[in-house]
């Protein structure tokens, strides 16, 4: 019998949370096969069965917290593999109907077409799921009380039960209250905010962008973009490229202090923040002064798939010098994000509105976008913030000068 242990996953984290068992107790495992899921305050992992053989879970529930090298589960080696592991599955269809969807979570049944009828960013059990795709009910109206907010089959039974119910699947003058235990990364969340809000001198300037040239550029190319690239053309990557060049020319927005030093970035990991149902993750791309804008847009995609499915690893979520967040996607106009310790600076994209502009005399409309820098004064003074916004602004206004760095007709004239 052998122990299968917590691993460490940082120097500083001393406890995870289990969010799933994805092997049962009792049932027999290959090497190397996944047994369970587990969430530090930074990053989901999963824990791998280091032999073959019966496995013997700890009574630790899902969403319980658990310590570094506490012992997750057992394994005997010596035990001989089942001949049939289908042969019970088999054998309880002779049951009861309502046997199967008892299982709170099934594994992938072959028929898992009816799953795909919920939305992404809805989660639900694969028997919730088929009873919603079965019945055509809107998973917007059920209240999930599954384990971080996911959909089980009672939920849905209770919805089809309860009809009359106002949005949000909640009965009217409804006075009802629940208790969530805070997972790590939203107890992380929590502690760094405060921690930047308390130990930054934190300051927020603002402008404004003229979206027209990226708008034409974008519209005009995104098809051969694709066509060539295999990856769409999005405003993500001219904001990456300008902040890039705007960081190499503003070196203290692109510093952190450390003690009572100042350490200064000679490149470019900008951190990307990317909303998931977990919260808020902000995975880091790599030297984004040297990457095309193709490959800027291939970054952005991986990342941010990887920061839904859980899958981004401890060294992907470390090392950022600046942070783009874009709260436009959820409609905002105007924000003043917190910074992204121990950063300096973050950059907040907003909503693209048509706005009435004073062009040479003449009211036009124009598609605008609130830009903001909240920035720690410590290190960045009021002139270097300011500029840093201003020449982020002439960039994206001007996106021929993205590809190196200045007017293209100065350049020809070495002016």
């Amino acid at each position: 019998m052998i122990d299968i242990k917590v691993p460490t996953v940082g120097e500083s984290i001393s406890e995870v949370t289990l969010l799933k068992w994805v092997k049962k107790d009792g049932e027999y495992v290959e090497r190397d096969e996944v047994i369970a899921e587990l969430e530090s305050e930074k990053a989901t992992f999963e824990v791998n069965a280091e032999k073959a053989g019966i496995l013997k879970l700890e009574a630790i529930a899902e969403g319980d917290t658990i310590k570094i090298g506490d012992v997750l589960a057992k394994i005997d080696e010596t035990a001989a593999k089942p001949e049939k592991a289908a042969a019970p599955a088999a054998a309880a269809t002779n049951g009861k109907a309502e046997a199967a969807p008892a299982v709170k979570e099934a594994a992938p049944v072959a028929t898992a077409a009816p799953v795909t009828s919920v939305p992404n960013d809805i989660k639900a059990t694969p028997v919730a799921a088929a009873i919603i795709a079965d019945k055509k009910v809107d998973p917007k109206s059920v209240t999930p009380t599954g384990f971080h907010g996911k959909i089980i089959k009672d939920d849905v039974l209770a919805a089809l039960s309860n009809p009359g119910k106002v949005t949000g699947g909640k009965a009217l003058f409804n006075r009802e209250t629940r208790r969530e235990k805070m997972s790590q990364l939203r107890k992380t969340i929590s502690r760094r905010l405060v921690e930047a809000k308390n130990t930054t001198a934190m300051l927020t300037t603002f402008n404004e962008v003229d979206m027209t040239n990226i708008m034409a550029i974008r519209n005009k190319y995104k098809d051969k973009f694709k066509e060539m690239h295999g990856v769409g053309l999005g405003f993500m990557s001219f904001f990456g490229k300008a902040c890039a060049i705007a960081l190499q020319e503003w070196p203290a927005v692109n510093a952190y202090i450390d003690g009572d030093q100042l350490v200064y970035h000679d490149y470019a990991d900008i951190s990307i923040a990317v909303s998931t149902p977990r919260g808020l993750t902000v995975p880091v791309i790599r030297n984004v002064e040297s990457l095309s804008m193709a490959d800027f847009e291939k970054k952005v995609i991986e990342m941010a798939n990887k920061a839904k499915d859980n899958k981004l690893s401890m060294e992907e979520l470390q090392g950022g010098t600046f942070t783009i967040t874009n709260g436009g996607v959820f409609g905002s106009l105007m924000s003043t994000p917190i910074i992204n310790i121990p950063q300096s600076a973050i950059l907040g994209m907003h909503k693209i509105q048509e706005r009435p502009m004073a062009i040479n005399g003449q009211v036009v409309i124009r598609p605008m976008m609130y830009l903001a820098l909240s920035y720690d004064h410590r290190i960045i003074d009021g002139r270097e913030s300011v500029s840093f916004l201003v020449r982020v602004k002439e960039l994206l206004e001007n996106p021929e000068q993205l590809l190196i760095g200045k007017d293209p007709v100065k350049s020809l004239l070495e002016l």
